[in-house]
């Protein structure tokens, strides 16, 4: 009888450590997972259903290959990202030019990769139909921009305008790249301020209904850049496995969505005369 009980005693024990195991494994899992799970931030300049479909397929294949999960956090507007980034939410950031010197070196973010194939450059856009053909006539004229610190489509746009024509515009912000594209087509406005990268992502009926009437000079692209917390050995992988997407054919077609045609390495050196331009006043 005392050996039925025995036996019985240690069948329940057995149960229990197996009950237990299926919850302690799990958990201890999950804190290790917890160490390798990444915020990623986008700088906004089209809407978050455009920025989750270019995105989400890219990261995907980077959890793939590396282990590591990365959440895509969305921000609305360009000013709300640029609140989250001052405050360091994001651990993975593609932002452009201007905040890597005004927020993101400050805030500990350092540059990792960018398409070095090409530059940002600034470009003014009107209606299809329209009488203007330069930008002297935009003089004290409502002109429609995505963000006040948006460095290709508003402030580069803004400084040339005044330092070399003289030319004084009446900013009006909404808020992303596809809407002032939008604006200028419906004639909202007269001109509107973007940048190349974006203005070619739009629909062709949509550009059809516009016209370029200037371009600005260039500055490096967007990067991508990784927060200090994020430690070196990550940091090195995440720049070892962005560089071999840039070398292999479905890496180099989910890349070519954001868009960038040749990735390389980013250095903080390659933004660091837009911190001397003076671009504040246009801020």
């Amino acid at each position: 009888m005392w050996k039925i009980i025995s036996y019985r005693r240690s069948l329940i024990a057995a149960g229990l450590i197996c009950l237990v195991s299926m919850f302690v494994v799990p958990v201890f899992a999950a804190s290790e997972a917890g160490l390798k799970v990444l915020t990623v931030g986008v700088v906004p300049q089209f809407d978050i259903s455009r920025i989750q479909v270019v995105w989400r397929p890219i990261l995907d294949e980077m959890e793939r290959r590396t282990g590591i999960k990365f959440v895509l956090r969305g921000a609305a507007t360009i000013p709300a990202f640029e609140r989250d980034l001052i405050q360091g939410e994001y651990d993975l950031a593609y932002i452009n030019p201007y905040q890597v010197v005004k927020v993101g070196m400050r805030q500990g973010y350092q540059p990792l990769v960018r398409d070095v194939s090409q530059n940002l450059y600034g470009v003014v856009v009107v209606p299809g139909n329209s009488s203007i053909d330069s930008v002297e006539r935009l003089n004290n004229q409502v002109v429609a921009f995505p963000a006040p610190k948006a460095l290709g489509a508003t402030l580069l746009v803004r400084a040339e305008l005044y330092e070399r024509y003289g030319v004084e515009v009446i900013p009006r912000f909404v808020l992303s790249h596809s809407s002032v594209y939008l604006n200028v087509a419906l004639a909202e406005v007269v001109a509107g301020g973007g940048v190349q990268k974006t203005l070619s992502q739009q629909s062709e009926a949509l550009r059809g209904r516009l016209k370029v009437i200037y371009k600005t000079d260039s500055v490096p692209s967007h990067p991508v850049v990784v927060h200090r917390r994020v430690s070196d050995q990550i940091r090195q992988q995440l720049l070892d496995v962005m560089l071999a997407m840039g070398q292999d054919a479905v890496g180099r077609e989910l890349l070519s969505a954001v868009p960038i045609t040749e990735i390389g390495v980013a250095k903080t050196e390659d933004y660091q005369r837009l911190d001397e331009m003076g671009l504040e006043r246009f801020e």
